[in-house]
């Protein structure tokens, strides 16, 4: 593949969905890091636009509106054409991105060699998979568009937002020797990636000595607190935006998700980050890497989280938390 020895205009497709873009944000971010030259620009569904917006890495978002339908279509076209790229990458790889990349202006039109509804076909050129093939993380697979531009594919540079919301959260920060709160996301996008042991498990950690001060955090899924203490104890689902998502995951002391698009925010952030898996492979999906300190993950038997219980999990959370806290200061 041909390397250019200047860059000013990337175009990026990546529309959904929020772990995905957390994921291509990070990659954004060492081509930053690298050639802080490169104009990125970004073609985003309309409910991920805020976060993609307020990333320090994009210079540019356009709005891809998944009901908007062929007048929809034919007016974000309208717009990609306004600009001539260097490079457009298809970081999704599927028959929507390959049609939009279709009509992009670009000199180089690069896909993903792993593209999926005939996506690879509107592409010239193709980044090959890492070493391990399908078997590789999801964000080593990314990372293979870096040499496309001359670029290292490993990660560089630090993960960053604009600061456009505020949240005051003093009330449930101070806590045990000052702590921060316990960040909770009980949501996920499908039923069998959903633990349900959350509110139990709140409840233990909230109300043993010394207890824990927890935030409940997400949109989708709205499970109720019932009598968890409310002065330890904050439930915002249903109440998070995608803007305010970055500010709070920052004020985290632990992250603690089920496998989704917030988990990945915060390990991508290098918050302290505890994930639940059931089903999926946190080989492939996990925080990213899963060799980070920061980074733990405990998975259900069988795959199955109606398998994994409370005690198991709340045992495990102690465990790293004061392995953390004993850990000499740096």
């Amino acid at each position: 593949m041909a390397v250019a020895t200047s860059v000013p205009e990337l175009l990026i497709l990546k529309p959904s969905s929020l772990g995905d873009i957390i994921h291509a944000l990070q990659v954004a971010t060492t081509i930053k890091a690298q050639r802080p030259d490169v104009r990125i620009s970004w073609v985003v569904r309309e409910i991920f636009a805020p976060i993609v917006r307020a990333s320090t890495a994009v210079d540019q978002t356009y709005v891809f509106e998944r009901k908007g339908g062929t007048k929809g279509f034919l007016r974000l076209t309208r717009e990609l054409r306004k600009v001539k790229f260097d490079y457009a990458f298809d970081m999704q790889g599927l028959l929507r991105t390959g049609l939009l990349m279709s009509r992009v202006q670009a000199k180089h039109k690069v896909g993903r060699s792993d593209a999926r509804e005939g996506a690879r076909f509107f592409c010239k050129e193709k980044v090959p998979l890492p070493p391990d093939g399908r078997r590789s993380h999801a964000i080593d697979i990314l990372l293979q568009f870096c040499p496309v531009l001359g670029l290292k594919p490993e990660l560089q540079g630090k993960l960053a937002f604009r600061e456009v919301d505020s949240l005051n959260l003093r009330h449930l920060e101070g806590g045990r020797a000052g702590q921060r709160p316990v960040v909770v996301f009980p949501d996920s996008r499908r039923e069998e990636k959903r633990w349900h042991g959350f509110k139990q498990f709140t409840e233990q950690l909230v109300r043993e000595p010394g207890g824990r001060r927890v935030i409940w955090a997400g949109n989708n899924y709205i499970p109720d607190g019932g009598a968890i203490p409310a002065d330890r104890f904050l439930n915002l689902t249903g109440n998070t935006s995608l803007v305010s998502l970055p500010a709070l995951v920052r004020r985290a002391d632990w992250v603690v998700s089920n496998d989704s698009g917030p988990m990945h925010l915060a390990a991508a952030m290098q918050v302290r980050t505890f994930a639940i898996f059931g089903p999926t492979d946190p080989r492939l999906f996990g925080p990213y890497p899963l060799t980070a300190p920061t980074n733990h993950v405990i998975q259900a038997p069988l795959g199955d989280l109606r398998l994994l219980v409370v005690k198991d999990v709340l045992a495990r959370f102690r465990r790293i938390d004061t392995v953390g806290h004993n850990r000499p200061a740096a």
